[in-house]
């Protein structure tokens, strides 16, 4: 197996001083960076772990009367039910329950984008709800801090860009990705770049997550210590930067013949921002604006088998392996 570089790693409880040089390394290399210092407890972590074991191996008639629709992009999503956004590619190989921001349905946000509304939670485990919101607060309050330090890597004003992130779209996916056989030629989740900005992930100890850095052709492993969250940033920071971050392509392929459970937290601005470079571009850097609203609904709506992808002109995060 090729040796994958260097994650750097930082720790969030040191001086803005001592991160913030690595934090510009790692986002300018892999994209990827190992955060101790999160304040996300190891036992809420665990927690977690255990409660979607528990909840995913609930009789499939219990877990399809929660299931998600074309409608209501909260719930259960089957094992193989979404198809990548780009045609060519079976369907990944995991099964989920989708969470977004709580938002109350009078709020009147939700006019103005469909994707804000209240969640549906399951039935069981009865504990779930105070769970997922204990680690949902702990991921925010971690993601407002690195986004105000890559701001200040940006050199762009800290309170104006953490202003982008009120009312976010952000949402986190519970997932559970079976065992698949060792010479099984699909994946838990396709080759793509996230189409987010931030990404923050407690990875599983039976591995299979893996990137393939700038310039490369392989494929190489994600390892953490125990302790550390993964964080990788997606296209719209990429495209904030003008192209100085890297957005860089991953995939999950569990071959481990063990269950695997993760649950990634996806960083998104409000509905009604439109991303484009905050600072000069690099040298051949050309994106065109991304409006969150748009992209995020794209995104959800090509996720369903007989849904044509349109000619939108942004990428949808898919990618060929």
């Amino acid at each position: 197996m090729p040796a994958i570089p260097s994650i750097p790693l930082i720790h969030l409880e040191h001086d803005d001083q001592q991160i913030l040089p690595t934090l510009e390394r790692a986002l300018t290399t892999t994209g990827f960076v190992l955060v101790e210092g999160h304040g996300v407890p190891r036992s809420l972590v665990a927690t977690m772990r255990r409660q979607l074991a528990a909840y995913f191996s609930r009789p499939l008639g219990d877990k399809m009367a929660e299931c998600i629709t074309p409608h209501n992009y909260r719930g259960y999503i089957p094992l193989g039910f979404f198809s990548p956004n780009t045609a060519g590619h079976s369907p990944d190989q995991y099964e989920g329950y989708k969470l977004h921001r709580e938002t109350a349905a009078d709020d009147p946000i939700c006019a103005a984008c469909d994707l804000y509304g209240p969640n549906r939670w399951p039935e069981q485990p009865a504990t779930l709800p105070q769970t997922v919101q204990a680690f949902w607060q702990a991921c925010d309050a971690a993601g407002q801090r690195l986004l105000g330090l890559i701001a200040r890597i940006m050199k762009v004003d800290v309170h104006a860009f953490a202003a982008l992130f009120e009312q976010p779209l952000t949402n986190m996916t519970l997932l559970h990705y079976p065992p698949r056989p060792l010479d099984g030629n699909q994946f838990g989740i396709h080759p793509h770049k996230d189409t987010d900005a931030l990404t923050l992930l407690f990875p599983d100890d039976v591995g299979g997550l893996w990137l393939r850095p700038r310039d490369q052709q392989d494929w190489l492993e994600v390892t953490a210590p125990p302790e550390a969250m993964v964080v990788n940033i997606g296209d719209l920071l990429e495209l904030w930067s003008g192209g100085y971050f890297v957005s860089t392509p991953h995939k999950v392929v569990n071959v481990s013949g063990k269950d695997r459970y993760s649950f990634p937290f996806f960083i998104v601005p409000r509905h009604d921002v439109v991303v484009e470079p905050l600072v000069p571009c690099q040298p051949d850097y050309q994106r065109s604006p991304v409006p969150v609203g748009a992209v995020s609904r794209e995104v959800w709506r090509t996720n369903w088998a007989e849904a044509a992808a349109e000619d939108t002109g942004f990428d949808l995060g898919t990618l060929s392996d």
